[in-house]
């Protein structure tokens, strides 16, 4: 495990290394750019007013990626045995992509409220597409030779998707999950930033607006952790569930 990550670190400390002496060489004002020590010592000092945040923020992830799921997989099934839903829905999953979501955060809370809903759709539409896309990928995927043998043993329809396809998009499913939870937190912090009154969105516009510029990247700090758990998460459950894959 360390080895594996040895790696990283080295990039992070190097990074963190070069910043901290460029801000204190060339004298930067730290309500302009503080340097990583004086960042992280927030993070840590004022850890207590994060951690609530960060649970408002949490709980937006998981709802987003729960909904984004229940979506996702649905619709990545019916496109794929459907030449005539993949047709139709294919041009709505490039657009959600091709607006800005930070464009659609404003009629979100025009509809769903200041409340944890906008932010929760918000989430979900940043998580859903590489879902469906990498899904449907992984079905396709599947070789013809395979299907046709199903097909001449008179597998139904549920059979062959539960024997045959689904294993085969596995990989590719997982692979689109770990990409969308680690951006879920752009979708929820962006709908934070536009109308919330709780989570670290919401805090770091409050942060910034007094000129809290070391709040605002101890705030960045702790959604990176945020995302790299999710991150690490998917990736255990993968090896758990995918295991002909390691």
């Amino acid at each position: 495990m360390i080895r594996r990550c040895a790696p990283s670190l080295f990039m992070i400390l190097l990074l963190c290394l070069s910043w901290e002496a460029a801000v204190r060489t060339l004298d930067v004002p730290w309500y302009i750019l503080p340097p990583p020590s004086q960042a992280l010592r927030t993070a840590i000092l004022r850890g207590p007013l994060l951690l609530s945040h960060s649970f408002v923020t949490g709980g937006e992830i998981l709802l987003g990626i729960a909904l984004a799921l229940s979506l996702a997989v649905p619709l990545a099934v019916a496109m794929f045995f459907s030449p005539v839903l993949d047709r139709a829905f294919a041009p709505f999953l490039v657009a959600s992509q091709a607006i800005p979501v930070f464009a659609l955060a404003p009629l979100l809370i025009v509809w769903f409220g200041y409340g944890i809903g906008s932010k929760v759709v918000m989430a979900a539409i940043v998580i859903f597409f590489p879902i469906t896309v990498n899904l449907l990928q992984g079905f396709r995927s599947c070789p013809q030779e395979l299907r046709t043998l199903f097909r001449l043993m008179g597998a139904s329809p549920w059979t062959t998707l539960r024997r045959l396809y689904w294993p085969f998009a596995l990989p590719f499913f997982f692979s689109g999950l770990r990409v969308g939870v680690s951006v879920a937190t752009i979708g929820a912090v962006i709908g934070e930033w536009v109308g919330s009154q709780k989570g670290l969105g919401y805090l770091m516009i409050q942060a910034n607006a007094r000129m809290s510029v070391d709040l605002v990247f101890a705030a960045i700090i702790w959604l990176s952790v945020m995302g790299l758990a999710l991150w690490t998460l998917v990736g255990r459950i993968e090896r758990r569930i995918v295991r002909w894959k390691n």
